[in-house]
């Protein structure tokens, strides 16, 4: 509730802080007046005294910064990790390496063929010469 009630507190003073500053009438600082032109002694024109609207802006800033502050730190939820309470793989155990076991070979029900036999099969034709 409390949340609710700061964050609607939160977004009428940022409309209000730009309802101020969109009030605000310009204090000539136009190219003329940052060269010296139009009787200007300084580079933004001559210091006026502060008006309600400049104490209100002044007032709204520092309630803008406050509250974004006070809101993100009401927003966290917590001190853990993002994936504090997600499973997953983890660390897996290796498997223990086994010795290798010798295996007997296996006999085949075909004969194996002879080494001084000739091969049944043709030689394939020599390609063509280029002419």
């Amino acid at each position: 509730m409390l949340n609710i009630l700061l964050t609607a507190l939160y977004v009428a003073v940022c409309l209000l802080l730009v309802i101020v500053v969109l009030m605000q009438q310009g204090k000539g600082g136009d190219i003329a007046a940052a060269f010296g032109g139009s009787g200007s002694q300084t580079a933004f024109g001559a210091r006026a005294g502060a008006s309600v609207l400049t104490r209100a802006t002044t007032v709204l800033g520092a309630l803008f910064m406050i509250g974004s502050m006070t809101l993100a730190i009401m927003g966290q939820r917590g001190t853990g990790s993002v994936l504090s309470g997600v499973d997953g793989p983890g660390f897996q155990q290796a498997v223990p390496a086994t010795l290798p076991v010798d295996i007997a070979p296996v006999e085949t029900a075909e004969p194996a063929e002879d080494a001084t036999q000739t091969p049944t099969e043709e030689p394939a034709d020599a390609p063509p010469e280029p002419q």
